[in-house]
This record gives structure tokens, C-alpha cells and sequence, in this order.
């Protein structure tokens, strides 16, 4: 792990456990355990947590020296991929780390929460998405970067729950990508 990560990763696994706000460890550093290891400068959580609360979240992380931009502390929430998104940010050695939270509002992201796996990651046991909920985050993405980190899943892990993966596809209207992938992988 980027040493920069480190210290908010230990972070924000301890909040949230502190505060039992249901997390999982999703995004580059969830790729590196699944997958091929790569670099990533930014953490992804996604937390099952009310809206009415994300205020006492902010709190508990300025009071850890994280900072929180005005728009999001009057409120807005940010989208990506059709899920609702808060940005905490740390600033290190003259640049910033974004700590990305997406908020669990979905049927989706409450099925990858009850899927979790609890995993040592940098000497922290932290809660962390399954293979096949990262692959299908990463085809909502759908970046050139997604698309080579789902082709490292796939080679890491070898045999995955083709049936969950089939079924979220297509609720999550990316069967096409996800069928395409296979293909170029020869699955």
C-alpha cells in the first residue's frame, strides 16, 4: 500500500467500526487484494449510513484532522455511476488524498455489504468487497482501468460465483460489458 494511504486507511476502518457504520473496502486497494496489485492514491469505502448522520460523520473526521469541502458539508451528494458519493480529503506533504465514500442506498450496495469478507490489509483486518462485487462496481465504471482491473480479478481469482455475477449484470444493466470481458478472456 502507497504509505501515503496508510495512516487514513487505519483511519477511517477504525471509525467506522467505532461508530458501527457498516463499511466495505471497495475501489484500487480491494483491486490489489483480489487482484494484481497497481497503484492507486485514493481510498473508496462504501458505508450503509442515513443521510441524516453524514453530518456527525464530517464531525468525527475533521476532529482527525480531515478536511471537508463546503459543498459537501451544506449537503450535496455527489453522483457516480448512479450512486450517491462523499468526499472526505486529507492533505499530505503538499498534495491531497481523497477518501471516496459511497453511500448504500441501493439494493446492490446493501447485497455487496452482507457479501463482505473480512481481510488483513496492511496489518488492519478491514471489511472488503467480494471479487464479484468489485467486478461489477468496476463495469459500472467502465474505464479503460476498470476494464484491466476486472481482467485481473478474473486471472487472480480464477473461479468466481458466475450465477451472483449473471444476476447483477443485468440489474445493474452492464451484462454486455461484463459478456464482452468474458469473451476477450475466452471464459
Amino acid at each position: 500500500m502507497d504509505r501515503d494511504l496508510s495512516t487514513p486507511f487505519r483511519d477511517f476502518v477504525e471509525l467506522f467500526e467505532r461508530l458501527e457504520i457498516p463499511y466495505v473496502l471497495i475501489g484500487g486497494l480491494a483491486v490489489s487484494v483480489h487482484g494484481i496489485p497497481r497503484p492507486t492514491h485514493d481510498l473508496d469505502f462504501t458505508i450503509s449510513l442515513e443521510r441524516s448522520k453524514i453530518g456527525q460523520l464530517f464531525q468525527e473526521t475533521v476532529d482527525l484532522g480531515y478536511s471537508v469541502s463546503a459543498e459537501f458539508d451544506e449537503g450535496w451528494v455527489d453522483y457516480v455511476g448512479g450512486m450517491p458519493l462523499i468526499r472526505i480529503r486529507k492533505w499530505l506533504r503538499g498534495k491531497s488524498i481523497d477518501i471516496d465514500i459511497f453511500l448504500a442506498e441501493s439494493r446492490f450496495q446493501s447485497s455487496m455489504i452482507s457479501r463482505r469478507l473480512r481481510v488483513e490489509v496492511d496489518d488492519v483486518d478491514a471489511w472488503i468487497a467480494t471479487p464479484e462485487d468489485l467486478i461489477l462496481l468496476k463495469l459500472i465504471a467502465a474505464r479503460p482501468r476498470d476494464i484491466g482491473d476486472i481482467m485481473d480479478i478474473f486471472l487472480a481469482q480464477g473461479k468466481l460465483d458466475d450465477a451472483y455475477l449473471q444476476h447483477w449484470a443485468k440489474e445493474l444493466d452492464v451484462l454486455p460489458v461484463l459478456t464482452s470481458v468474458m469473451k476477450d478472456m475466452q471464459f
